[in-house]
């Protein structure tokens, strides 16, 4: 607060001092109830938050626990041979658990045209006087060029390679020392699906794999082993192909992609199975955030605590440890949580294998039914997942909780605020009226200091020594 002139400089007296004792008396108490206040009031706003945000943890686990698709997840355990790996697989949901041996016998190819010798020399050998189109079609793919009068080899390789509409036909131009060759090579795989190569002027029969007659073979020829090809590969000894080198549901629901052909009749194990470990580490998640929670939850309501006392804290704390026990039906021989191989110890923790059996025993001899303890409309999870929207959503108990302690310390602000005004218009009062009392002494103080010099002056006054 600004102080508004120096008093006591007229009268002499510690004015200042007055004033400023006057005023602590009343501003200092307000003062420090407000830093109490203040200070139980952001403490009570951390542990709400910090319960909350375990409270928000515990949820998200709900989530994946709730949702039946993360139990119908399947895994592909793949052992290679040693020569390197041969396939890689998908699973789907649906995947039925097996095991297999998968050997690939051929790759999918695509088709390889390759120019007759001694046909032109060098790629700047014209190879249409007049020009002309070609039209380039492997399977049910295809894309047409155009060459102008007069274009070299070199200019069609161009052609071919710069096309917009170009669905995977590569030119090159092969030197052997005495012909200038145009290699053409397609990834258009699967038997069937070789290159042609057709034109609209005889011009252009040496480049193509069909002449102008439409019978007639064109200078471009495919040999048989660069024709192309379908991948082949044998699941425990049964005959599969494909167009390319991936094979959807050659196993029902599973895909399987060729990388590289198997050498000496090699084969790669494959084991489907359901995804156990993925399940088991969201349970250990969970146990793990609702034991959080429970920590959480005594730290900031014990003795001394923030929250000591709050019947709403202990009533969270009630409804997660009775969810725990919630009937479930439809799964099995299960009907609780406890019955999957999950307890509490007698420190009130959560932790896996109970006495009644082991989390993995449950998940090995009956994975669906912990699936339905979990998802079920009244699973543990989907239970969970609905008393926590109490807490968590907008219009949710712990929210409100935020929002009204927020709701107070903006509150006190205000009174701060209102409180400052007050004590610097008590300060004025007190300064207008000591400012008087100032003056008042200071005149009398003058006037004494006159009537004695007047005194001394009269005939016969004797100054006492």
């Amino acid at each position: 607060m600004a102080l508004i002139t120096s008093a006591g400089v007229g009268s002499g007296l510690d004015l200042e001092a007055i004033i400023s004792a006057t005023v602590d008396a009343e501003n200092l108490p307000k003062l420090q109830k407000f830093a109490k206040k203040e200070s139980e009031l952001s403490v009570s706003l951390s542990s709400v938050g910090a319960i909350k945000s375990s409270l928000s943890n515990l949820d998200d686990v709900m989530s994946k626990l709730s949702d039946i698709e993360n139990f119908n997840k399947r895994t592909a355990t793949l052992t290679q041979p040693s020569s390197g790996d041969l396939i890689s697989v998908s699973t789907t949901s649906k995947s039925t658990s097996a095991s297999f041996n998968v050997e690939v016998i051929d790759l999918a190819q695509g088709s390889r045209a390759v120019m007759d010798d001694n046909l032109y020399t060098s790629p700047t050998d014209i190879v249409t006087a007049s020009g002309g189109n070609l039209t380039f079609t492997a399977g049910a793919k295809n894309f047409a060029i155009n060459l102008a009068a007069g274009a070299t080899l070199e200019e069609l390789r161009v052609a071919i390679n710069d096309s917009d509409d170009n669905f995977g036909v590569t030119a090159n131009i092969i030197n052997d020392g005495t012909s200038s060759k145009l290699v053409l090579t397609s990834d258009e795989t699967g038997l069937g699906n070789d290159l042609v190569i057709t034109n609209d002027t005889a011009e252009l029969d040496n480049v193509s794999t069909l002449a102008n007659d439409g019978v007639t073979p064109g200078g471009l020829k495919i040999a048989l082993t660069d024709m192309a090809q379908d991948a082949v590969i044998e699941v425990d000894g049964i005959s599969i192909s494909s167009a390319t080198n991936k094979f959807t549901n050659a196993i029902q629901d599973i895909t399987i992609t060729a990388l590289k052909e198997s050498e000496n009749n090699e084969k790669a194990g494959l084991v489907v199975d359901v995804d156990k470990a993925t399940v088991e580490g969201n349970i250990n998640e969970f146990i793990e955030k609702f034991n959080n929670v429970i920590d959480t939850i005594d730290y900031h309501t014990k003795v001394g605590g923030a929250l000591n006392g709050d019947s709403s804290m202990r009533s969270l704390k009630s409804q997660l440890v009775n969810t725990l026990s919630s009937m479930v039906t439809g799964a099995g021989g299960f009907e609780t949580l406890y019955d999957i191989g999950l307890g509490l110890s007698k420190d009130g923790d959560l932790e896996k294998d109970s006495l009644v059996r082991s989390l993995n025993d449950a998940l090995s001899d009956s994975y669906d039914d912990v699936g339905t303890i979990f998802t079920a409309p009244d699973g543990i999870a989907t239970v969970f997942t609905s008393m926590l929207d109490n807490y968590l959503e907008s219009d949710g108990a712990l929210i409100f909780r935020e929002d009204s302690l927020n709701a107070e310390l903006k509150q006190l602000e205000n009174d701060k605020n209102n409180h400052d005004y007050r004590m610097e218009q008590i300060e004025i009062t007190l300064r207008k009226k000591y400012s008087s009392l100032d003056v008042l002494i200071a005149q009398m103080k003058s006037t004494g200091t006159f009537l004695s010099g007047q005194l001394a002056n009269l005939p016969g006054f004797t100054r006492e020594t």
